[in-house]
């Protein structure tokens, strides 16, 4: 407890630093869920990308990552273990950030998209164990958290299935590909409008102190969809078509039109994966600071200081715009070949997936969202459309990252503990 009065404002900066930096590498690793199907499919150039990234993955996190914050924060340990010697909890929850970071960092140099949200389980289940016991790791919680990374991806693949597969049958198979693409992909660009709009009703204008009834929130999130597709088919009509060409340049036609709706989804998947992933980086950094601030007491529920979801917000907006082209490039061209509508397909799955579990507060991947929305795509046009070389890289990454993130965290943990002990 003298160590919380004495270190307290050092620990608290230590901590706010650790934590920009494990959202400096959220954003350097996981720019490629939101923005590397954009820029694979040639959608978006690297630039436009990371813009819109900037603005919807800040708005995300700022506006939307309340939500999921509580999960990380004392959903997977029992912080009673640590009310005799909160100084502990304190020094774990500086290391899981500072081992999660290095490891994303890591990760980011050599282009592997790996899991923020497997690092930062893994690192507090690593000094945890070490700190309090096997029996301070609350098992099912984590149970919970990996039957998602199975589940989350299996429903992103069975979305992305059924909307690519819808594409196909009402645009594609057409005789008339570019008049159905003109008819249909507002609807589309209605669907990806709702989710963004729905998703920040809902939960983001609780944070800015506006609370709106179901029957209201709803009303506007139609609304604004309405207005979405509205815009979209406008700038449809402003693309410049040949009603001469072949059925092979009306493809190509069709493609530009879904490129347009790939900026919806691009916005969509970003404001998705910042609502999310953000607690990974500020939910370890809101348990020190609620824990110096009320002097080593643990509370049940603490809310969030003001400036928290701002720093992280920031954190993956520098880490994206810095480091986040080398992951892009894996997820983006190396899993099977991507077209603007088969990465809208992709995208927008992935975006429901991860909207509907940021709603309930489980800190899914979403990495792994993403890949199983892009197998989806690929299934849907057999397996030899997927590099199956790629995808077993990618799940290897996945599977070293959980024991190297606890293995970094008890080395910390052990380093911090003596400096302040």
């Amino acid at each position: 407890m003298d160590i919380l009065t004495s270190y307290g404002t050092i620990l608290v900066l230590f901590a706010a630093a650790v934590g920009f930096f494990m959202a400096w590498g959220i954003g350097a690793n996981d720019v490629a869920n939101a923005m590397g199907t954009s820029v694979g499919s040639k959608a978006l150039t690297i630039k436009q990308a990371i813009i819109i990234a900037m603005i919807f993955e800040f708005a995300g996190a700022y506006l939307a990552g309340g939500e999921v914050t509580s999960t990380i924060r004392k959903g997977i340990i029992d912080a009673n273990y640590f009310v005799n010697a909160p100084e502990q909890l304190v020094f774990g929850m500086i290391a899981s950030l500072l081992a999660a970071g290095l490891w994303l960092l890591i990760a980011s140099y050599l282009g592997w998209p790996v899991s923020t949200t497997h690092s930062i389980v893994g690192a507090i289940v690593g000094f945890t164990v070490v700190a309090a016991g096997t029996d301070a790791v609350t098992w099912s919680k984590i149970g919970a958290i990996v039957g998602s990374w199975v589940i989350t991806p299996l429903i992103a693949g069975i979305i992305a299935f059924i909307i690519f597969n819808s594409a196909q049958k009402l645009i594609f198979d057409t005789d008339k590909p570019l008049d159905a693409a003109k008819r249909y992909v507002p609807v589309y660009m209605f669907l990806a409008g709702f989710i963004l709009s729905l998703v920040t009703i809902k939960k983001g204008l609780k944070h800015i102190g506006l609370n709106l009834g179901v029957a209201e929130g709803y009303l506007w999130a139609i609304g604004v969809a309405i207005i979405v597709a509205i815009i979209g088919k406008f700038f449809i009509t402003r693309i410049s078509f040949s009603a001469d060409a072949d059925k092979d340049m009306h493809y190509t036609n069709v493609e530009k039109v879904f490129a347009i709706l790939m900026v919806i989804t691009a916005c969509c998947m970003a404001f998705a994966h910042g609502s999310n992933d953000v607690a990974n980086a500020i939910g370890p950094l809101a348990a020190v600071v609620s824990v110096v601030s009320s002097g080593g007491e643990i509370a049940t529920k603490a809310a969030l200081s003001w400036w928290i979801l701002p720093l992280g917000g920031v954190g993956i907006v520098i880490g994206l715009a810095v480091f986040g082209q080398r992951v892009m490039a894996t997820i983006g061209q190396g899993i099977t070949h991507l077209t603007p509508s088969r990465g809208f397909a992709a995208e927008l799955a992935a975006a429901c997936t991860v909207v509907i579990a940021s709603g309930t507060g489980l800190p899914i991947s979403t990495t792994q969202t993403l890949v199983g929305g892009v197998l989806g795509v690929g299934m849907a046009r057999g397996i030899a459309a997927i590099n199956m070389g790629v995808v077993r890289n990618i799940v290897t990454s996945w599977i070293i990252t959980l024991p190297v993130g606890a293995g970094l965290s008890i080395i910390f943990y052990s380093i911090i503990k003596s400096i302040f002990a």
